[in-house]
């Protein structure tokens, strides 16, 4: 079979999720925008996650949306639409800190103070969890433990890749049981290999790389014994207007800023193409079949 060969896969429910922060605190910037400037900057992130709800709506499909503490606590209204319109709320951290940045003390602060701000702004509780910039890897051997002494009932936090941001290439590429002595689920983000790259199905990988390399892997993933893809983008990558960071490095912008025009039509296509629930939907159906 080569690389793009069609594949017959039976129809599954995939896991469809959005990591909500705003144009300033990706990644990306952390070495040019300092938080302190934060509240200074103009925020986006609230007409952007609405743009989101209407397109999820249109497509008749219900999401998980992991979402910052930081900006919970400043668009309370947002996070009760997400849940009013029949989304999962999850906790994506306090302020996008990197989990391996963190001591297992500074990462149960920033579970606590993200989880409070989430809930006290939705009114729901919070059972799922999606590190920064996927950063629960090799280097956090306790983070799984803290999430699970916290109560979290899944994790959406390891990337099974070798990446210059993050990534855990050696993790297990579909659900598993990080703890023995705990039912606490980690549901990686899927990766699939093309040309001799592993690519992640989201984020910058689906807006600069053509739509049927993504179509291709999600089908691939189901066809192995029915088991769900996970797709994640983020409300600043359908945002052509948002502001531009002179000063960031070449590389920061050519990831972020390419190709954001076209990409709410292209997860359109890709939404109607496909079957997509919650997280917390899907980390129950595979619930059964994690040894």
């Amino acid at each position: 079979m080569n690389a793009m060969s069609p594949i017959v896969a039976a129809r599954v429910c995939n896991a469809l999720s959005v990591d909500v922060e705003d144009w300033f605190q990706v990644g990306a910037f952390e070495t040019v925008i300092d938080k302190q400037d934060w509240d200074q900057l103009a925020p986006r992130v609230e007409q952007n996650t609405d743009a989101v709800l209407a397109l999820f709506a249109e497509s008749g499909v219900k999401a998980t949306f992991f979402t910052l503490g930081w900006v919970a606590k400043r668009n309370p209204a947002l996070i009760r639409r997400i849940v009013a319109a029949g989304h999962e709320i999850a906790s994506h951290g306090w302020d996008h800190q990197r989990v391996f940045t963190l001591s297992a003390e500074q990462f149960r602060q920033d579970l606590n103070d993200a989880r409070m701000a989430i809930e006290d702004a939705a009114g729901v509780a919070v059972t799922g969890y999606r590190a920064p910039s996927f950063s629960i890897d090799q280097r956090t051997p306790w983070a799984h433990a803290e999430l699970a002494a916290a109560g979290y009932r899944y994790s959406s936090s390891v990337a099974p890749i070798a990446h210059d941001h993050y990534g855990w290439p050696d993790a297990p590429r579909c659900a598993f049981k990080p703890l023995a002595d705990a039912d606490l689920i980690e549901l990686p983000i899927t990766i699939a290999r093309f040309a001799g790259r592993d690519m992640a199905t989201g984020g910058g990988f689906f807006r600069l790389f053509p739509g049927a390399i993504t179509d291709w892997a999600i089908d691939r993933v189901n066809a192995e014994a029915g088991r769900p893809a996970v797709f994640y983008f983020h409300p600043w990558e359908i945002d052509p207007g948002q502001p531009r960071v002179a000063n960031a490095p070449l590389k920061s912008k050519l990831r972020h800023y390419s190709r954001l025009g076209a990409m709410a039509e292209k997860l359109r296509r890709l939404i109607d193409r496909h079957d997509w629930d919650r997280v917390d939907a899907v980390v129950a159906a595979e619930r059964g079949r994690v040894a």
